[in-house]
């Protein structure tokens, strides 16, 4: 009796185990399709065993064998068996998460032959005679195949709209065999060298230590705005694509990536292939074949694009490596830029690591010796210094989060012709009120925390030691009513700026906002023409992007990160103040950065204007080693949302039981406790922190806590969070 044990993409820890028919010849890490329940799903294949713990006469056969080779190589199957490991994930998820949707449904790996529209000499006739002017959309997608012949189901055109020209006999179908071409047999050089830049002395003693380096290595290139990190990763690619190697480049977010490409299209003459969520199911299934057939030489992607199967892959580069977005926040919880070191020391290869503000995570790493450190202090081209200023909200008159102050500022840049930027803060947000009149907080007397502001509830809750108390009517310090919370919305925000400002145009760029295909890249292109005047914009728009006509940048909200629940708040904020401040005076105009905020003298701002992010880093890592915080401990955290608060709450216990009752010393837990937004989209939201000094010991706990995890009831959604970014 031959077997097969395979994984599916089911929320259990566990593999099932199926009858090998002698005619199949399935290989580990291949697809297959098998019974499950009423239905047939894929699995992939993880081992043959020898026997099964599941009686004979309860085995299926499996009904087809997909893959005739293994979908995943050697490091990548490690990998995917590491992180699935470490994140607490069952592996069937993780490897299915690992490949494109299309073949997580079960189609062909295999690049097949591709079927092509074109236009015939009936349908050229037709738009010389415009004989298609009571049929807008034929005639705009019949002009668009007159350019070129486009790829079927791979048009913005829907498939009636073809099927129409085709019945009239303006548009044909072809077959285009597919032949596999590695990269590396282009007939033109590697490099556009009219493009390349020569590099400073501070550069090119960077560039020479990583060329200089053989094999594995983390290369941590820690630059000022403006400082060139991006011409060290262009020439290092250019080192690894001249050995005939492919590189990964994995950007935090995807409105990084259209300019991203641009450039390295400029630089290189080879196939660069893109992979964000952006693209059709389609699209990302032909780029992970590229790669794994060697047709590709680079992939710029956003955090999943880690998975891409290569078949030579010689070097991995993060950009803006502190971004929170490269951790996963649905399904199964990794650190994209983790486990790319992960990955880098499997394949040992180098991995490049770059960013303005660097972790505080990748900062300890440097302290420890597991990366090396480069610094890039020289501001490149004709970037000039910035003036910074502080707008003390106190006293102020306020429009949704508009000072007067800030506007009679804007309105001076304005009228010379510049543009505005204006951000808002929302990582990490916890509401936490206080007075307009004097700065008063309301604080947990027992904890010396804020309090946090439970707007559903109506009361005031203590994430520390769960104290709570009614929502004050006036101040505690100076009795003003004139009380506030902190936080703010883009679209108030746009509306008042509207308002204040009707002979310029305002642009609010966000996620709803960019929601819709190619609005993005819509945005970007009227900013840099100048259409819009005024930009408002989240963490999506603070990093990469070059305004050279903005000349005054405004973080708004800021006192929101200054008493957060999450103790990294205030890193972001750093972070993201010095990533806003690289968008103003990036060419030869002045700059000017400006923070509102009720508390001037808080030691955070005093430390970071006054000394820069450096030095702010530094004092930020001895004050989580004095309380014990990450990178100084490893944490977990605990996800319930149900209905009914009760239940979510309950079963928190539960797992609380279960961790105290594992008696394993210095464990810490917190909790339960209600999330600091309590209820969304009707449902009740709680969690539970565990923390331990060793990372080790801490996994040690959330393993023997799977093995003896509690009954819960079905009406209760829950998810562990190894590493959680987010607290809030």
């Amino acid at each position: 009796m031959n077997l097969v044990r395979v994984a599916l993409a089911v929320p259990l820890f566990q593999f099932f185990d199926y009858l090998l028919p002698e005619e199949m010849q399935p290989v580990r890490g291949g697809r297959v399709l098998v019974p499950f329940g009423r239905q047939q799903r894929v699995g992939i294949v993880v081992d043959f065993p020898a026997q099964s713990e599941v009686a004979s006469e309860q085995l299926k056969p499996i009904c087809q064998v997909l893959d005739e080779e293994n979908l995943f190589n050697e490091p990548l199957w490690q990998l995917i068996h590491w992180a699935a490991n470490y994140y607490q994930a069952p592996l069937g998820e993780a490897l299915f998460q690992a490949l494109p949707v299309k073949l997580r449904q079960g189609e062909s790996a295999v690049e097949n032959d591709r079927t092509f529209l074109r236009i015939t000499p009936l349908g050229e006739q037709a738009l010389r005679e415009n004989l298609l002017k009571r049929a807008k959309k034929q005639q705009e997608a019949l002009h668009s195949l007159a350019q070129s012949p486009q790829e079927k189901g791979q048009t913005p055109f829907a498939s009636s709209i073809w099927h129409s020209l085709k019945e009239k006999g303006y548009v044909e179908e072809y077959e285009q065999v597919n032949s596999i071409r590695p990269w590396q047999a282009l007939e033109q050089p590697i490099v556009n060298e009219e493009n390349k830049h020569r590099l400073n002395k501070e550069q090119a003693l960077a560039l020479g230590r990583i060329l200089f380096h053989q094999g594995f290595a983390v290369w941590l290139i820690d630059g000022v705005t403006g400082s060139g990190k991006t011409e060290i990763y262009l020439q290092t690619i250019e080192e690894t694509l001249k050995k005939g190697q492919q590189v990964l480049v994995l950007v935090p977010e995807i409105g990084l990536t259209p300019q991203t490409v641009q450039r390295f299209q400029a630089r290189f003459n080879v196939e660069i292939d893109v992979l964000h969520s952006n693209l059709n199911d389609t699209q990302r299934l032909r780029a992970w074949q590229r790669a794994k057939s060697g047709q590709s030489a680079v992939v710029i992607g956003t955090r999943s694009a880690l998975f891409t199967q290569f078949s030579n892959l010689g070097l991995i580069v993060i950009d803006e490596e502190h971004d929170g977005s490269f951790k996963q926040q649905e399904g199964w919880r990794y650190h994209a830029r983790d486990l790319a070191v992960v990955y880098a020391k499997l394949l040992n290869i180098p991995i490049l690591l770059g960013s303005a503000t660097p972790s505080l995570e990748s900062l300890n790493n440097v302290k420890l010796g597991k990366y090396q450190h480069l610094i890039l202090q020289k501001r490149a081209g004709n970037s000039t210094a910035l003036q910074q200023f502080v707008i003390d909200l106190k006293h102020q008159r306020i429009q949704n989060g508009l000072s007067d102050a800030l506007a009679n500022k804007m309105q001076e840049h304005l009228q010379q012709g510049n543009q505005v930027l204006l951000f808002l803060n929302r990582r990490g947000f916890a509401p936490v009120l206080f007075c307009h009149e004097c700065g008063w907080i309301a604080t947990c007397q027992h904890c010396e925390k804020p309090y946090t502001y439970h707007q559903h509830q109506r009361v005031l809750r203590c994430h520390h030691c769960s104290s709570q108390k009614p929502i004050p009517m006036q101040c505690g310090h100076c009795g003003s009513t004139h009380l506030m919370t902190t936080g703010l919305g883009t679209e108030q925000l746009e509306d008042t700026l509207k308002q204040r400002f009707p002979d310029y145009v305002v642009t609010r760029i966000d996620r709803d906002s960019t929601a819709r295909k190619g609005t993005l890249e819509k945005h970007l292109q009227d900013i840099q023409q100048g259409k819009s005047q005024i930009l408002i914009g989240t963490q999506m728009l603070a990093k990469g992007h070059h305004f050279p006509n903005v000349t005054l940048v405004g973080l708004l909200n800021v006192d929101n990160a200054l008493f957060s629940l999450d103790f990294r708040a205030e890193e972001r904020l750093a972070q993201l103040y010095v990533q806003v401040a690289g968008r103003a005076g990036r060419s030869e105009k002045h700059g000017q950065v400006v923070l509102q905020t009720h508390y001037p003298d808080h030691p955070l701002l005093r430390s970071l204007l006054k000394e820069g992010y450096g030095e702010f880093a530094q004092q930020a890592l001895h004050l989580r080693e004095q309380m014990g915080l990450p990178p100084y401990s490893s944490q977990a955290l605990f996800r319930t949302q149900s209905r009914h608060s009760e239940q979510a709450e309950q079963f928190l216990q539960q797992i609380a039981a279960t961790l105290q009752h594992l008696s394993i010393e210095g464990l810490q837990i917190y909790g339960p406790m209600p999330a600091p937004f309590s209820k969304k989209a009707g449902a009740y939201r709680w969690q539970l922190l565990v923390q331990h000094s060793s990372r080790a010991v801490l996994h040690q706990a959330l393993s023997q806590f799977q093995a003896n995890m509690p009954q819960k009831s079905h009406q209760v959604r829950w998810i562990l969070d190894v590493d959680p970014l987010d607290l809030t």
